[in-house]
């Protein structure tokens, strides 16, 4: 479980060496995670699993979600920001707020109750205005920061974690942007750039699939650095099935062709949550899980993550027996193609260029190859897209694809 989680200690440790206070999160962030935190033994969504892991006295964390409301992990943590943004806005530490509110009762009341209510009027707005949270979050940053008689308007620092950056600020030509979604594009280029924000410690987490589907204004930023949320490896799908099988129907237990080992090896390309699916559904059907179920939901979830006009997944059912004729090219892949092949690998053969007229058996000989192997057999076909900035997006998938399947053949 280790490997899994060192996108966390990736982050972990960017933002306490105050290498960078904007982070973005890409990659498997749809997927669920594994937690013992507080002596659970359960699987939470990434937003979940990153609130559990950062919920430090230290910090204030704040999510923000597409159409949601700018959430407080801690109640009593958002009464501290209120106070804390109330009194900035004022100009008083909490001592000369008390003093004048005695002394000037009627000026002060007065002024203290437009600012709570401007405050609480835009908390409300937030959550149908994502450019109006994102400045409010904003301002929340500089508030963290001011200093107010000697002392930091908020002892704590902020942590803000914001859902779906690539909505919030999509990748298109500024001169095509509505003028909202150029202004969140402003909104975010002040705040990362600012001085007094890199210099602080307050942080914020952005979340999307990809860097290439943020505004290339956000995007390029250098204050911005990515840490790649992987897809899950070997170990991580083995301990899924067993959570999963421990924590089975005694009634409907979950049955098996082969070993639990065998299961995790034939899913390398799922996701956890995909791995999940196709448990339930084996475990509702009360049937055995065969080997083509498990290749088919793989094939299923590669081409819904690149697209069937991108990618074709293949499991060769012939081997070198039905290749007819090619005596000495069969010789020389068995020798030397294969073993070098099947290496570990440091030492495999990363790839062959294959030459030969059209319609020679070219496809029908090296799948046969792959089948010795018990590689499975990926074809890409079309990795350009019509759509603006969609193939990088296409290739940063098909590389984590790639990335979690230990053993297989790409044919190009």
């Amino acid at each position: 479980m280790g490997a899994s989680n060192n996108f966390l200690r990736t982050a972990g440790r960017i933002l306490n060496a105050g290498q960078s206070r904007a982070l973005i999160l890409t990659g498997n962030i749809h997927d669920i995670f594994h937690t013992k935190k507080g002596g659970a033994d359960d699987y939470l969504s990434l937003v979940e699993y990153l609130t559990g892991n950062w919920n430090l006295s230290s910090l204030i964390l704040i999510v923000y979600e597409l159409n949601g409301p700018i959430r407080f992990l801690r109640e009593k943590d958002a009464e501290k920001v209120r106070k804390a943004w109330i009194e900035w806005r004022l100009g008083m530490n909490p001592d000369d707020l008390a003093i004048n509110r005695m002394t000037a009762s009627e000026e002060i009341e007065s002024q203290l109750e437009s600012v709570t209510s401007a405050y609480d009027d835009s908390m409300q707005k937030a959550v149908s205005n994502p450019t109006l949270a994102l400045e409010l979050m904003r301002q929340m940053c500089l508030c963290s920061r001011s200093d107010l008689g000697g002392s930091t308007c908020l002892k704590e620092n902020l942590l803000i974690l914001v859902e779906g950056a690539d909505m919030l600020l999509p990748d298109a030509p500024i001169t095509s942007l509505n003028d909202m979604d150029r202004q969140r594009v402003s909104i975010c280029h002040d705040w990362f750039c600012d001085l007094g924000f890199v210099n602080g410690e307050d942080s914020v987490v952005m979340i999307a699939e990809s860097r290439s589907q943020l505004n290339q204004r956000i995007a390029r930023l250098p204050q911005l650095i990515e840490v790649e949320v992987p897809s899950p490896d070997l170990e991580t799908r083995k301990h899924f099935i067993s959570w999963f099988s421990r924590n089975d129907n005694k009634d409907r237990k979950l049955q098996l062709w082969g070993t639990q080992a065998e299961l995790a090896e034939l899913t390398a390309g799922l996701s956890l949550h995909a791995l999940m699916q196709l448990l339930k559904g084996v475990r509702h059907g009360r049937a055995k899980l065969s080997q083509e179920e498990v290749v088919f939901k793989v094939e299923g979830f590669i081409k819904s993550q690149l697209g069937e006009e991108v990618v074709e997944f293949k499991k060769p059912g012939h081997s070198l027996r039905e290749v007819i004729g090619f005596k000495r090219l069969k010789t020389f892949l068995k020798k030397e193609v294969i073993p070098r092949f099947g290496m570990e690998s440091g030492e495999a053969l990363p790839g062959a260029a294959i030459g030969g007229p059209i319609g020679a058996g070219k496809t029908f000989i090296f799948e046969a190859v792959a089948a010795e192997l018990d590689m499975v057999v990926l074809v890409i076909k079309n990795i350009r897209s019509k759509y603006y900035g969609e193939t990088d997006v296409i290739f940063e998938r098909l590389r984590r694809v790639l990335m979690a399947l230990s053993r297989v053949l790409i044919f190009i």
